[in-house]
């Protein structure tokens, strides 16, 4: 089988519809997932020095240079389990809840194509997804009694974990198409550039007490609007290395300008921007024997420079006019900090057809306990991920690669910042996670 540009281009596109429709829940580093690409999950995400599949261009593009044609096609079954509660509510539990999120087996596929021009020049193509404020409260009543938003002493009707009607959550996801060329500088260094095409979808619902009691600066724009769609372009370079049995990898993204949730503008601030925060990192790799590969990654993603996702909630709380409006310029946000990762890894050749893997990835929490609240709706508080994986050559052209991650659970507990008449609630967020992905790599 012979795989054109042109055809595999449309294959990618099929998977990017599937990736575009489905529910997303990642959290791992913040919201960018531990890793992309099967064998790179397997070492705890370590990629960047590393050029092993046509996941590549989700990593470092300059990695494209060492490949040769291949296809590769994968989907990661990721299982989150979220949770929050409100305790030390007033009037014998007034607002307290505690409830998990339902919806807990997300099944997220991407896809990866190389093929070689010439001996200095190799396009690739990696499709992605990214995502993770995803949250779905289904009991609809989990808070014991809410105060009415409208009229504080009107009555009291019971709510969801804001104090709205219904279910609560929200769905954010992301779909990158990133088409790449890689070029030869010299036999030691390599370089990459690929544009990222960008197309993100977002819903919320429940939020009605933010809608109904002029805390927003668009009150028509906040909650229960369905799904709402934005796009942008950004792009990535990448840089390869080799000195003997080290090599070193490095890889740059600014931020992407995103058009606007316009069905949103009350709840985002700047009146619904959602850029993707600018993102960098360099890996080393050491093939320390015929059999043995180690690696190291650091990576650092900005989402404090993201109004909507850096920006504290608290101010919120304090006054709900002006620049304090949900939805306003430079309004508040989710209070998200930076987030710093490292990923060590290893593989073993254990035979001639069979490799191994292990991984450990260690990052900040970008939840801080000031923000819990708006948190509830987006958990993305992992730190850890222990991973295994392994890959086993079929034929010469055909290999199968699968992986697992386990991150275990983590908890963050803060006063709560919803704007309550009376008392001093606490709350907390919590999440663990697991997932399994499979993929089949084609050499042609």
């Amino acid at each position: 089988m012979k795989l054109s540009i042109l055809r595999c281009i449309g294959l990618g596109l099929g998977f990017a519809a599937t990736c575009a429709v489905g529910p997303s829940a990642w959290a791992t580093n913040g919201y960018f997932s531990h890793g992309y690409g099967t064998k790179a999950k397997g070492r705890g995400g370590v990629a960047l020095a590393i050029p092993d599949d046509a996941m590549a261009g989700a990593n470092n593009p300059a990695l494209f240079l060492k490949l040769d044609n291949r296809l590769d096609v994968g989907v990661d079954a990721f299982m989150p389990l979220r949770g929050a509660s409100r305790t030390n509510g007033p009037l014998g539990g007034l607002y307290n809840f505690e409830e998990r999120s339902s919806s807990n087996q997300f099944n997220i596929p991407d896809v990866g194509y190389s093929r070689r021009l010439n001996d200095r020049m190799v396009f690739g193509l990696s499709i992605y997804g990214n995502g993770g404020l995803n949250t779905d409260y289904k009991q609809g009543d989990s808070a014991k009694s809410c105060l009415s938003p409208a009229n504080p002493l009107a009555g009291i009707y019971a709510g969801n974990p804001f104090c709205g009607k219904g279910p609560a959550g929200v769905d954010l996801a992301q779909l990158v198409v990133a088409p790449a060329l890689a070029y030869k500088i010299n036999d030691h260094h390599a370089v990459g550039f690929e544009p990222l095409l960008v197309y993100q979808t977002f819903a919320a619902e429940g939020l009605q007490l933010f809608r109904d009691a002029g805390y927003s600066s668009d009150a028509a724009h906040v909650t229960n609007n369905d799904h709402d769609s934005s796009t942008g372009i950004g792009y990535r370079l990448g840089y390869l290395g080799t000195f003997g049995r080290l090599s070193v990898g490095a890889a740059y993204s600014p931020r992407i300008n995103m058009s606007k949730f316009k069905k949103y503008a009350g709840l985002f601030a700047d009146q619904g921007d959602f850029d993707i925060p600018a993102n960098y990192g360099v890996g080393f790799a050491w093939k320390a024997t015929p059999k043995w590969l180690f690696g190291v990654d650091y990576n650092r993603v900005n989402y404090s420079d993201v109004p909507s996702v850096g920006n504290s909630s608290r101010t919120a709380r304090q006054n709900y006019t002006g620049s304090a409006c949900l939805g306003a310029t430079n309004g508040p946000g989710f209070g998200w900090s930076d987030v710093h990762t490292l990923k060590f890894g290893a593989e073993y050749a254990a035979t001639d057809k069979l490799t191994l893997r292990g991984g450990f990835n260690v990052g900040d929490n970008p939840v801080s306990s000031r923000d819990v609240t708006f948190n509830i709706l987006a958990p993305g508080v992992i730190r850890k991920h222990y991973t295994l994986g392994a890959t086993y050559d079929w034929s010469k052209k055909l290999e199968l690669s699968a992986h697992y991650m386990l991150a275990p659970r983590e908890t963050v507990t803060g006063p709560s910042a919803l704007p309550l008449p009376i008392g001093s609630p606490v709350e907390s967020i919590d999440m663990r996670q697991q997932s399994l992905s499979v993929s089949v790599g084609y050499k042609y």
